[in-house]
C-alpha cells in the first residue's frame, strides 16, 4: 500500500519572520478577512432575532475631511456608524464588504466586561480576590493577583506582547490556541495560562510602573475564572450575546482544541455586527431579545475609573477591558481595529483596516482613529 503524502498547512506553519502565513505581512489582509476559516478550532454562534438597521446616512460624517483620508488608506476594510436602528454611514473597501467576517483581535476582550459585570451583579464573583483563589492550578504569574488588576491590565508578569519581537510570549500563545502549528506537542489554551510566570527579577505581579501594563493573557485568566464560579462555558456566553446583540451573521470565536474560546482576540464578525454589538454596550447590556447580557451599573462604574494607558493614548484608562475617556468605552485590535461606544448618545463607530508592517502595528495608528470615531459618536 502506498502512504499517503501529507505536508504541514501552510496558513498556519511558521515562516521565516516567526509567524504564521495568515499573519505574515504579505498575507496578513487576507489572512484578517479569512481568519474564521483559517484557524484549526472555530466555533459559531448566530442569533435567533436580528437587530434591524436601516440605512440613513447623515451627511456632516461623510463630509468630514479625517474620514475620506483614512477611509482611503490602502489599509482600510470597512466603517460603521450606528445609533438606535439606523446606520448613519457605511463605507467599505473594494475587497470587502458589509457579510464579510473580519478578525476583531482585542476588541474580543471587551466581552468579558459584560460577563464579569453579570458575575459580579449575581454575587458569583468577587473582583477583589485573586485568580488563583478561584484557579488554584494557576502558576505565579496570575495566582496571586487580584482580579480587578488583572481586569484593568495592572499586572506584571512574564508575558510579554511586543509584536516587533516574533519570539514573543503572545505569539506563542497562537500555538495553544490555533492560530499557528506548535513546535513542540499542543498545549491547550488553559495549560498555557498555568505555566506563566513572574517577570524575571520580581517576586510579585505588581505594576512598577503609573501606566498599564498590556497582557492578553488576562483576559483569558479571567474567562477560565468566569467558567469555574458560573459552572457554564465560554461558548455558552457567546450564544447569549449573539442573541443580545442582535447579530445577523454568525459570532465566530477560535479557540483551543477543547472548545475554550480566545476571548483575549479570537472573534471574527462583520462590520454591521460588531456595530450591532457596540450598540448593546451603548444599551449599557439590554439586549433585542428581552435579556440582559452584562451589568449596566458595571459598566457605568468602568466609565468612571482605570489605569493610565501609556503614550500615546495617556489621556485614556484601561478599565475592565475597556479603554474608556469617561464618556466613550472603546477598544483597539491588533493590526488596525477600534470600536468605540459613546455612553451619553448611545452612537456607536468601527473601523476596520489591516496594517501590512512586518510586525502589524505601530502605536501613532490609532490616535487619530479614535479622535475620529470619538468626535462622530459625540453628536
Amino acid at each position: 500500500m502506498t502512504q499517503a503524502t501529507h505536508s504541514p498547512n501552510p496558513d498556519l506553519l511558521v515562516g521565516s519572520d516567526a509567524r504564521p502565513r495568515w499573519n505574515s505581512a504579505p498575507h496578513r489582509r487576507h489572512g484578517f478577512h479569512n481568519l474564521h476559516s483559517l484557524s484549526r478550532y472555530v466555533q459559531s454562534f448566530r442569533a435567533a432575532a436580528v437587530l434591524d438597521l436601516r440605512l440613513s446616512t447623515d451627511q456632516a460624517i461623510a463630509q468630514r475631511e479625517d474620514v475620506a483620508r483614512l477611509c482611503a488608506n490602502p489599509w482600510f476594510s470597512g466603517m460603521v456608524v450606528a445609533e438606535g436602528n439606523k446606520i448613519l454611514y457605511e463605507r467599505y473597501a473594494a475587497d470587502f464588504g458589509p457579510h464579510q467576517p473580519h478578525s476583531i483581535m482585542s476588541i474580543s476582550k471587551t466581552v468579558m466586561n459584560l460577563v464579569l459585570g453579570g458575575l459580579r451583579e449575581s454575587g458569583s464573583l468577587d473582583l477583589n480576590k485573586t485568580a488563583g483563589h478561584y484557579l488554584p492550578w494557576l502558576g505565579a504569574g496570575y495566582s496571586a493577583a487580584p482580579l480587578q488588576d488583572i481586569a484593568d491590565m495592572n499586572v506584571n508578569n512574564a508575558y510579554d506582547e511586543d509584536y516587533l519581537n516574533p519570539d514573543a510570549m503572545v505569539f506563542h500563545h497562537e500555538a495553544a490556541t490555533g492560530m499557528r502549528l506548535p513546535s513542540g506537542p499542543e498545549q491547550d489554551g488553559k495549560a498555557f495560562l498555568a505555566g506563566i510566570g513572574l517577570d524575571p527579577g520580581t517576586t510579585t505581579t505588581a505594576n512598577p510602573t503609573r501606566f498599564c501594563m498590556y497582557r492578553s493573557a488576562n483576559t483569558d485568566v479571567l474567562a477560565a475564572v468566569a467558567e469555574e464560579v458560573s459552572g457554564r462555558r465560554m461558548s455558552d456566553y457567546l450564544a447569549d450575546l449573539a442573541d443580545a446583540a442582535g447579530v445577523e451573521g454568525a459570532i465566530h470565536a477560535a479557540g483551543d482544541r477543547t472548545g475554550f474560546p480566545l476571548m483575549n482576540g479570537g472573534l471574527c464578525v462583520t462590520a454591521r455586527d460588531l456595530a450591532r454589538y457596540g450598540l448593546l454596550i451603548a444599551r449599557r447590556g439590554a439586549g433585542v431579545n428581552g435579556s440582559q447580557f452584562g451589568s449596566s451599573a458595571f459598566l457605568d462604574e468602568t466609565l468612571g475609573r482605570g489605569v493610565p494607558m501609556p503614550p500615546p493614548r495617556s489621556n485614556l484608562r484601561y478599565s475592565n477591558q475597556f479603554n474608556t475617556s469617561g464618556r466613550w468605552l472603546g477598544h483597539g485590535g491588533y493590526g488596525g481595529q477600534y470600536m468605540l461606544a459613546d455612553m451619553t448618545t448611545g452612537r456607536v463607530a468601527v473601523f476596520l483596516s489591516v496594517l501590512d508592517t512586518e510586525d502589524g502595528y505601530f502605536s501613532s495608528y490609532y490616535p487619530p482613529i479614535i479622535q475620529m470615531l470619538a468626535e462622530i459618536c459625540a453628536t
